[in-house]
């Protein structure tokens, strides 16, 4: 198994945007995840987790279900919200990422790759 280590980013998210979609093949663990403002005023954020991983057998047998980490989160102008914190998430393929913004957000993301 390979480890990859990878940042993402994007400026100016307005709209329902994906940020990232785990490959194929692929677990990530997402290590640090970042929102910022430049905005002269408040803005809001939703940042949402979609999945469509399966049951599995045994004691976790439940699908994963699409959830929001952040909903209508305010992040107070020019300023930027820190969201693990030194806490980790894991995604399995062709989970995705997704960020909204009330106005233009930059995100930026560092995971790790497993393949």
């Amino acid at each position: 198994m390979a480890n990859t280590f990878k940042q993402i980013s994007k400026a100016g998210v307005t709209s329902s945007d994906v940020i990232y979609t785990v490959a194929g093949s692929t677990t990530t663990v997402v290590l640090g995840l970042i929102i910022g403002n430049t905005q002269s005023s408040a803005i809001t954020v939703t940042l949402t987790i979609n999945t469509d991983t399966s049951a599995r057998s045994g004691n976790n047998d439940e699908a994963n279900q699409a959830v929001e980490l952040l909903t209508a989160t305010t992040i107070p102008a020019n300023s930027s919200l820190e969201l693990l914190a030194g806490n980790k998430i894991v995604l399995e393929t062709t989970d995705v990422i997704n960020l909204t913004a009330s106005a233009a957000a930059d995100i930026s993301i560092s995971v790790m790759e497993i393949t």
